[in-house]
C-alpha cells in the first residue's frame, strides 16, 4: 500500500467547511439562548467610581446588567506559563468584573445580557460609567518599570559568549543599528466567541480557542469546579495565530453571565473588542551590531533591546532566539529587557519573537554584506555553524545551506546585479532581497486513543485543535500509515476536553506532539491485538512478539512473511468483539537538552518601487525551508504561503496606532488596520528540502510559523537594493521610504 504521509491529500474537513456544515463557536444556538455584550473601559488606568445602569436595565429584552457590584465572586486565575505540570492558560491577573480597578483601555468592566443581540448591544450603549482616571504609561519610552525577566520562554534572558563588544570594536567591517517594529493586533477571520451553558452544577462551553484544556482549567479554577465538571469544545477554529492560545476574558464572562441569568449565553466580541480585549504582538526596539573579518566571517554578534509587557501579565517577545542558534560567531552578546505598561496583556502572534527578531538580525546581515561588498547569500553560507553557537550542542538536523541554495536556484538569484538601483523595469526600480528563516522545534506532552473495528476502519481521538492548518488530515495520514490502512478508512476526532489530553496548538508543536501520542496508542493497540491472538488457537500470529508483526492491509502480518497474517475482522471475530481500542500518553524525551533542534529556511523577494511616490509592490516571493519530513504536501504549502502572506503584511502594512495620551487604539478595525489583500499578494512559491529528522516523531518539524520569519527583512533588503534607502522601522510605508536617507 502506498504511504499516505507526504502526499498532497485533500483536507478531510474540506467539504464541511465549503458547505457550511462545520460549526464554529458562535454558531451554536441552544434552547433559551441569551446574548451578552461587554462594556469596556474608556480610560487606561484608574478605577470605576460609579455605574449608572438604570436606563440599560429598563431597555427592552434586558435580563441583567452585570458589574463588579453584582457579579458572582470568582477565584483568581493562574497566568499562562506559571506551571509546567498543569494546563494553565490565564492571560491576565486583572480581577476583571471582580473589582472597580481599570488596568488598560478597553478592559471589560460590565456585561449586558438580553434576549437578542441587538437588544444587548443597544442596552450596552446606555450604560454610563464614571472614572477616577490616573496617568497611564503606554509606550516603549514611558516611565513604566523597566526590568530584565527571569526567563524568556524558559531560557535565560541574557547570553554571553566571549567579548562581543571588544570584538566589535576591533572588527574590520561592522554595522551597528537600531531597528523597530510596531504593535500588531490579531485579525483572525473568526472573532473570539463563547457559548456557555450551566446544568446540574456543570459547565459546558463552546469557545474559540487553540487550547480547550487550558480554557477548561481556567474556568474550573475561577468557578471552583472539578475539571470533570467543565467541558470545552472547539472542533473548528477560524484561525488562531497565537491570539486564541490563552483563556481570554470573554470565556469566563460568558459563563458568568449564564450563571446570573440561568440561561445559556452567547458572547461574541466585535472586531474592535478583539483589539481591546485580546493581546497582540508587542512593539520592539532592537540593537543589532555585527563585526566581521575581511573574509566575511562574523567576529561579533550583538542583539539587544526592549519589548513591552503589561501590569497584569509578564510576556516576553523572544526576539533574541534566532541569534542564539543561526550564525557562527566566537563572540556573542544577547539581552532583553521589558517595560511594564498599562496596556492589554500582550500575547503570542505567529512567530512570536522570531518574527520581529529576524527583521532586525537579517536586515543587519544585509547591511554587513553591503559593507563587505559580499553577496548576501554568500555571507550567510560562510557563517553557517557546525554546532550550536551558544549551546555547543550538535544539531538534530540542519539543512540550512541546502535550503538557501534551493531558494536561490528557484528564485533566480544569479540574475541580481549587486549595486542598489541598478535594476529597472521601465520607470520602476527593481530590487531583489534575501533573508534567512528560523523557528525552534517544540514538542509537548500529548495523549491519544486509537480504535479499530472489524470492518477495517479506525477512529483516532485527541483533544487537539484544528485552526485551518489541516490537523485532522495530517493525523489521519500518520495514523493510516501506522495502522496499515488507507487514509480514507481513518477518522480523526479533536477539539473536545472529553477526548484525550493535548497541549496548546502553538509553537508549531501540535503535529509532532500528537503524532508521538498516536504512535504510542498504535503500539499499545498492537499489544492488545496480540493479547487477543494468544487467547485462541488457529492464528498464524500466535506466539509472536510485537517486533515480529507489523500492521498491514487492515490487519497484522508477520514481518518475515507478509503474506502470513490476519485482518482486524478475523482477530476480533474470534474474540467475539466488534472493535478494540488502546490509549497512550507520551511525553518528550531529553533530546531537546542534548541536541539543538530548529527549522531553517531562506526567503527571497522581488519588489518594484515607484521612485516618485515611494510605493512598494512585491512582484514575486520564494521561500525554501528545512523542516524535516513534510506530512502533507498540500497543507504544508498552504501553511508556508500563509506565513509569507502575513510577513508581507508585517513588512508593508500592519501597525497598531495607540494614542499615547489615553492608551486608546485608534485604528481598531479592518478599515484602518491594514492587512494584505489579494492585490498585495504576488506569485508566492514554497519549496522544502524534505530530509527527515531522526530525532522527532515521524521525522517532522512544525511548519506553521517559520513561513513568516525573515519575510519582512527580505522585503526591506529588496527595497534597499532597489532604492539605496535603508528603512529600519516597520512597516515600510511610502512616507518612511521617501524620508529615508540614501545609505552608501
Amino acid at each position: 500500500m502506498t504511504p499516505a504521509v507526504g502526499k498532497p491529500l485533500d483536507r478531510v474537513d474540506g467539504r464541511q467547511k465549503v458547505t457550511g456544515t462545520a460549526r464554529f463557536a458562535a454558531e451554536y444556538d441552544l434552547p433559551g439562548l441569551a446574548h451578552a455584550v461587554i462594556v469596556t473601559s474608556t480610560v487606561a488606568k484608574g478605577r470605576v467610581t460609579a455605574f449608572d445602569t438604570a436606563a440599560a436595565e429598563r431597555a427592552p429584552g434586558v435580563l441583567a446588567v452585570v458589574t463588579p457590584k453584582n457579579a458572582p465572586r470568582l477565584r483568581p486565575a493562574e497566568p499562562f506559563g506559571s506551571s509546567e505540570t498543569k494546563p494553565v492558560a490565564g492571560t491576565t491577573t486583572a480581577p476583571v468584573l471582580q473589582s472597580d480597578q481599570v488596568f488598560w483601555y478597553g478592559q471589560p468592566i460590565a456585561v449586558v445580557v438580553a434576549g437578542t443581540l441587538d437588544q444587548a448591544k443597544y442596552a450596552a450603549h446606555l450604560v454610563r460609567v464614571t472614572y477616577d482616571a490616573q496617568p497611564a504609561e503606554v509606550t516603549l519610552d514611558s516611565k513604566g518599570r523597566v526590568f530584565v525577566p527571569d526567563k524568556v520562554q524558559k531560557e535565560e534572558p541574557e547570553v554571553t559568549v566571549g567579548d562581543a563588544e571588544g570584538a566589535l570594536a576591533a572588527a574590520g567591517a561592522k554595522v551597528d543599528h537600531t531597528y523597530t517594529t510596531p504593535q500588531h493586533n490579531h485579525n483572525a477571520i473568526e472573532p473570539h466567541a463563547t457559548v456557555a451553558e450551566w446544568g446540574g452544577g456543570k459547565l459546558t462551553v463552546h469557545d474559540t480557542t487553540q487550547f480547550v484544556f487550558g480554557v477548561r482549567y481556567d474556568l474550573a479554577t475561577r468557578f471552583g469546579l472539578k475539571l470533570d465538571d467543565v467541558r470545552v469544545l472547539a472542533p473548528f477554529v477560524g484561525g488562531g495565530f497565537g491570539g486564541k492560545g490563552g483563556a481570554w476574558p470573554q470565556a469566563f464572562l460568558a459563563a458568568t453571565a449564564a450563571k446570573v441569568v440561568g440561561r445559556p449565553v452567547k458572547l461574541v466580541l466585535g472586531r474592535d473588542q478583539v483589539y481591546a480585549c485580546v493581546g497582540g504582538r508587542t512593539p520592539t526596539r532592537q540593537r543589532v551590531a555585527l563585526g566581521a573579518d575581511a573574509g566575511g566571517k562574523l567576529t561579533a554578534l550583538i542583539h539587544t533591546g526592549r519589548t513591552s509587557t503589561s501590569t497584569t501579565n509578564t510576556f516576553t517577545e523572544q526576539f533574541t532566539f534566532p541569534a542564539r542558534h543561526l550564525y557562527a560567531s566566537p563572540n556573542i552578546r544577547l539581552a532583553q529587557e521589558l517595560i511594564e505598561l498599562d496596556v492589554c496583556p500582550p500575547t503570542f502572534m505567529r512567530g512570536p519573537g522570531e518574527s520581529p527578531g529576524m527583521f532586525a538580525l537579517e536586515s543587519a546581515m544585509d547591511e554587513l554584506a553591503v559593507a563587505l561588498k559580499l553577496d548576501p547569500v554568500e555571507l550567510r553560507l560562510r557563517n553557517d555553524p557546525d554546532k550550536d553557537p551558544t549551546r555547543g550542542t550538535p544539531f538534530s538536523l540542519r539543512k540550512y545551506k541546502e535550503a538557501l541554495k534551493l531558494g536561490a536556484e528557484k528564485f533566480g538569484w544569479a540574475r541580481r546585479t549587486p549595486e542598489p538601483g541598478s535594476m529597472k523595469d521601465g520607470r520602476l526600480l527593481v530590487g531583489l532581497g534575501v533573508a534567512s528563516a528560523y523557528y525552534p522545534v517544540y514538542r509537548n506532552p500529548s495523549s491519544a486513543r486509537v480504535e479499530v473495528t472489524a470492518a477495517g476502519t479506525a477512529l483516532v481521538q485527541c483533544g487537539c485543535q484544528e485552526m485551518g492548518m489541516g490537523t485532522a488530515t495530517a493525523q489521519s495520514q500518520i495514523a493510516a500509515d501506522l495502522l496499515g490502512l488507507p487514509a480514507d478508512r481513518v477518522k480523526f476526532e479533536l477539539g473536545d476536553t472529553a477526548l484525550p489530553f493535548a497541549m496548546v496548538a502553538g509553537g508549531s508543536s501540535q503535529t509532532v506532539s500528537v503524532a508521538a501520542a498516536v504512535a504510542g496508542a498504535v503500539a499499545a493497540l498492537k499489544a492488545a491485538l496480540l493479547a487477543l491472538v494468544e487467547k485462541a488457537d488457529g492464528s498464524p500470529l500466535k506466539g509472536l512478539k510485537a517486533a515480529d508483526v507489523a500492521f498491514r492491509d487492515g490487519g497484522l502480518a508477520r514481518v518475515d512473511d507478509p503474506k502470513a497474517g490476519e485482518s482486524f475482522g478475523a482477530i476480533l471475530a474470534r474474540a467475539g468483539r466488534k472493535s478494540l481500542d488502546a490509549k497512550a500518553e507520551v511525553k518528550p524525551g531529553d533530546e531537546a537538552k542534548k541536541l539543538s533542534m530548529h527549522s531553517y529556511g531562506a526567503q527571497f523577494c522581488e519588489v518594484r518601487v515607484d521612485p516618485d511616490f515611494g510605493t512598494v509592490r512585491v512582484k514575486r516571493f520564494v521561500g525554501a525551508f528545512d523542516v524535516g519530513r513534510v506530512i502533507n504536501a498540500k497543507t504544508a504549502r498552504s501553511q508556508f504561503l500563509g506565513g509569507i502572506t502575513m510577513g508581507l503584511g508585517m513588512a508593508l502594512l500592519e501597525e497598531t496606532h495607540r494614542d499615547a495620551r489615553t492608551g486608546r487604539l485608534v485604528n481598531a478595525d479592518l478599515a484602518e488596520y491594514m492587512v494584505p489583500v489579494h492585490a498585495d499578494v504576488p506569485a508566492l512559491e514554497a519549496y522544502w528540502v524534505g530530509d527527515p529528522d531522526p530525532h522527532t516523531p515521524m521525522g517532522a518539524h512544525g511548519i506553521g510559523e517559520i513561513g513568516i520569519t525573515g519575510v519582512a527583512a527580505a522585503v526591506a533588503n529588496a527595497v534597499y537594493h532597489a532604492t539605496g534607502k535603508r528603512v529600519r522601522d516597520l512597516p515600510i510605508t511610502p512616507e518612511r521610504l521617501m524620508s529615508a536617507p540614501l545609505v552608501p
